[in-house]
């Protein structure tokens, strides 16, 4: 028998990883430029630098090649097993909130020149979180539904989109440092 609401365990982790993983990630969005600039990394290169890391998780999407950015390590997986809170580690903190997603949102907020287009971030953040959440919680009839297949080709088909992203990214990040000379009009 399946338990409803918000009380059955299943669902209080699925919530309580979307709402530590949204803190993480609105803490990135907020002050990931302040710490970028005290570090004195240029937002080219942090594009660059990230949308490599989105292109290696993109790859290890198309390939079903795991690698200690897109899973947790064998230390990670022992810590998950003792008894304690999954939904902060390794849910919120590494799978949701990891750095493909924290590298995303500064940079996403670093080109939005608006508040118009903060806004806009933002509520992409919070569906995608909503999204996170009903997929989460919906894991096992997903799972179902779509099978093994099913499950390799979203995940190959995102792991493509993802890779866009990711040279978009470093497109972008060339072209604001100048590496090549001016940009064309």
């Amino acid at each position: 028998m399946l338990t409803t609401g918000i009380h059955c365990p299943e669902r209080r982790l699925a919530w309580q990883a979307v709402v530590v993983a949204g803190l993480v990630l609105l803490l990135f969005a907020f002050l990931g430029n302040r710490l970028l600039d005290f570090l004195h990394v240029s937002l080219g290169a942090f594009r660059i630098a990230g949308g490599i890391l989105l292109l290696l998780l993109a790859v290890d999407l198309v390939f079903a090649h795991p690698t200690a950015l897109s899973s947790i390590t064998a230390s990670e997986e022992h810590e998950a097993q003792r008894p304690g809170d999954t939904a902060v580690f390794p849910l919120a903190i590494l799978l949701i909130a990891g750095p493909g997603s924290m590298t995303a949102i500064v940079l996403l907020m670093g080109q939005a020149a608006t508040d118009l287009a903060r806004a806009t971030v933002l509520a992409t953040l919070a569906a995608c979180l909503g999204a996170t959440y009903v997929a989460l919680v919906l894991v096992d009839p997903l799972g179902r539904l779509l099978g093994v297949t099913g499950t390799n080709v979203v995940a190959r088909i995102s792991g493509i989109l993802l890779a866009a992203v990711a040279v978009q990214f470093v497109i972008d990040g060339i072209r604001e440092a100048n590496l090549f000379g001016s940009a064309p009009p």
